[in-house]
């Protein structure tokens, strides 16, 4: 995957994420303790980075996964992992979209969403998956604003959660989903 400029300056993309992010990514899911004591009761770890690499759904293979880091000039402010074609050809399941609370509230994580939301639209994914601790209200009303239906918390029933394997720390967790429609026919395409 070719980096995504997200706008016009070039200061904001988003691109696969290198061996060499991880300490910046490290750096990131440190931050980002609201969201890992809401979702497990502690602080992201430091080998949680390399678990991004490794954990996956039953329904997936390692090249479905995609690892990104969101960038603001040179410096890495965000992380997402997103697993391509899972459950089925057509999905897209969202395990980790994070970003630095000083990234937060400026509008960059709507900007990066919405143009990842296009991007997997046009690559043929018609429904995103998300899931979200049910306390970490931030979360919440980003999924909402990018039009998610969140669905609250359900018994664990499977050992998937998202887009990974379900972890025996994580606790009430939302699921939000968001479906593109296929437009009707001739819409957007000229007559020939």
């Amino acid at each position: 995957m070719e980096p995504l400029q997200i706008t016009g300056d070039k200061s904001l993309t988003a691109r696969p994420m290198l061996p060499e992010d991880e300490p910046a990514a490290s750096r990131v899911l440190a931050a980002c303790e609201d969201h890992f004591l809401a979702a497990t009761g502690s602080p992201a770890l430091a080998a949680d980075v390399q678990s991004l690499y490794y954990s996956l759904p039953d329904c997936a293979d390692f090249e479905q996964k995609h690892l990104l880091v969101l960038c603001d000039g040179a410096e890495v402010v965000g992380v997402v992992d997103a697993v391509a074609g899972c459950p089925d050809a057509r999905s897209c399941s969202v395990g980790l979209f994070l970003l630095t609370p000083k990234a937060r509230r400026k509008g960059m994580g709507t900007l990066v969403a919405r143009h990842l939301l296009r991007e997997a639209a046009a690559r043929g994914l018609r429904r995103v998956t998300a899931t979200c601790p049910q306390s970490w209200t931030p979360g919440l009303a980003f999924l909402e604003k990018l039009d998610f239906e969140v669905h609250p918390p359900r018994q664990k029933t499977a050992s998937t959660v998202g887009n990974r394997r379900g972890s025996a720390t994580e606790r009430d967790l939302c699921t939000a989903v968001r479906e593109e429609h296929e437009p009707p026919r001739g819409v957007g395409q000229h007559d020939r």
